[in-house]
């Protein structure tokens, strides 16, 4: 609420029969937002799961060993006792209805948005989207309008059940985010939304499905495990080649020849390249990830005219896993702000002994697990990109839920070192196929191109371009120009950083590597 104007009458339609844990969330959130007050409805409605998605979920949890209490847990219609009816007589008063089943019809003086999952109202839509395979939009509709949209994202691309808990979590964040956009709580602007998707077919889940589902999940955890037990998978690999014509950005496409492999012995991988210019030499850091302790640490490696000078040599490791080291010079030092989400933290490092000797000066942002932070400097102020799991709303006994790379955090500053702000709307923008960074903003010919994960197919499967259309303390809007993928001259099925200096570019990608083969080491 802003400008001292009356408290804005916000009603949710839920289905009384199946209230659910993400219910309580949403309800949370928006009981947060000043200058709401906050109504429920909540006789029984449509839209809600199919019988047996109750057997379907209760089979992945036995065979995955779920815990019971996530966003898609049933809670007692009392858990809502809470908070005042918004009864069937309230529903003419002016306000704005959450209509999360579809049945609730305009009257005069109500505004109601509507939320669907590729334009299928309720959970049931969600659902039928991730069993067809498909990336759900998440879209809240006002009549004609789209008042926002995101693609739902997850890491769980098998487990029909933690794929749908993952969307319920960024469906709050989307609900959130636009009801600020509209001036209702604090702030307003404009993001950009991801177009909505058709509807997919309406689906039914027989005992035959269940059954077949689960026999599909039993037979792929059986061979992941027995992948796992003859590779290291993933097993990224970081690629380099000279530069001196076009780059990527450029070009708009990958190139087919020109790509070296930084050697690795089988044991480890490097991904992640930040390379950066030094004495008129490039450093490249990376990632280095050995496969026997599963945590990564930050290693560094010296370029020649002719590559790289050896081998990555770690300059700093953690208790917690590192990656992404978004390095850069300014006021005559180096600095490195690493992903360290496992910490629940972003920091930022100082180095005493380039390339080594790194300390850390500061923590940024805390209470936050964000992946791969990226710097800009912009308008006058800098700018922090991250995507950031769902942190259970203040409440730290809670687990953070939901995808790594679908929800893009702002934050900004008038120094790098801080103070840092969150943006009013975040996350900005929730889009799987765009929101997670890939290396350095750029400058090119009038615009800031962003690179970015398009993670539909799997984590990090391509590289997308996005040229940022607004960026202010309003809102922030980019659009997707190019897709680039793995290709002949560097193989692989994922493709997920790009950097680069003036003698070299930098990309990496993906594949696996043998238990029990050492790779040759390239010379």
């Amino acid at each position: 609420m802003r400008d001292g104007t009356k408290p804005v009458r916000v009603g949710v339609r839920l289905d009384g029969r199946a209230p659910r844990r993400w219910h309580l969330r949403l309800l949370e959130a928006l009981a947060a937002l000043p200058g709401v007050d906050l109504f429920v409805a909540r006789s029984p409605g449509p839209g809600g799961l199919p019988a047996n998605a109750a057997l379907l979920f209760a089979v992945e949890a036995r065979l995955r060993r779920l815990p019971g209490d996530g966003p898609s847990a049933p809670v007692p219609l009392a858990a809502l006792a809470a908070y005042p009816d918004f009864g069937p007589v309230d529903l003419g008063q002016p306000g704005l209805v959450l209509d999360l089943c579809g049945d609730v019809a305009p009257a005069p003086g109500l505004r109601v948005w509507r939320l669907t999952f590729d334009g299928t109202c309720g959970e049931a839509g969600l659902l039928a989207s991730l069993l067809a395979g498909r990336t759900p939009v998440a879209a809240l509709v006002e009549g004609e309008r789209v008042v926002a949209a995101g693609r739902l994202g997850t890491e769980s691309l098998t487990v029909m059940r933690a794929a749908f808990e993952d969307g319920l979590v960024r469906t709050v964040d989307l609900i959130r985010s636009a009801l600020v956009g509209e001036g209702i709580g604090e702030g307003a602007g404009a993001c950009g939304w991801p177009v909505c998707a058709d509807a997919p077919p309406p689906i039914s889940l027989s005992r035959a499905t269940i059954g077949l589902r689960a026999v599909t999940i039993l037979a792929r955890t059986v061979a992941a495990r027995l992948h796992r037990l003859g590779y290291r998978t993933p097993h990224w690999r970081v690629g380099w080649r000279h530069l001196a014509g076009p780059d990527l950005i450029d070009l708009r496409r990958l190139p087919d020849h020109g790509w070296h492999d930084l050697p690795d012995d089988g044991l480890r991988f490097y991904a992640d390249p930040f390379p950066i210019v030094h004495g008129g030499r490039t450093i490249l850091f990376v990632e280095e990830y050995p496969h026997a302790t599963g945590r990564g640490v930050i290693s560094a490696v010296a370029f020649g005219p002719d590559g790289p000078e050896g081998v990555p040599v770690p300059v700093l490791e953690e208790p917690h896993h590192l990656s992404y080291p978004f390095v850069f010079e300014r006021d005559g030092a180096h600095w490195m702000i690493p992903e360290s989400g496992a910490a629940g933290t972003v920091d930022l490092y100082r180095a005493t002994a380039f390339p080594g000797g790194w300390v850390k000066q500061a923590t940024l942002v805390s209470g936050v697990t964000a992946s791969d932070a990226t710097l800009l400097e912009h308008g006058g102020r800098w700018w922090l990109f991250a995507t950031v799991r769902e942190q259970g709303l203040g409440q730290p006994e809670r687990a953070a839920r939901g995808a790594y790379s679908d929800a893009l955090h702002l934050w900004s500053a008038p120094d790098f070192r801080g103070p840092w702000t969150p943006h009013p709307r975040n996350p900005v923008l929730i889009d799987f196929a765009a929101a997670r960074p890939a290396g350095r903003i750029v400058a090119r010919d009038g615009a800031l191109i962003r690179p970015v994960q398009d993670c539909r197919r799997g984590y990090g499967a391509a590289l997308a371009l996005a040229r940022i259309d607004r960026l202010d303390e309003g809102g922030y809007a980019q659009t997707v120009e190019t897709t680039l993928r793995a290709g002949p001259g560097f193989p692989g099925n994922r493709l997920h950083t790009l950097n680069r200096t003036d003698a070299f570019e930098f990309i990496d990608g993906s594949g696996s590597s043998p238990r029990y083969w050492r790779r040759r080491a390239y010379s």
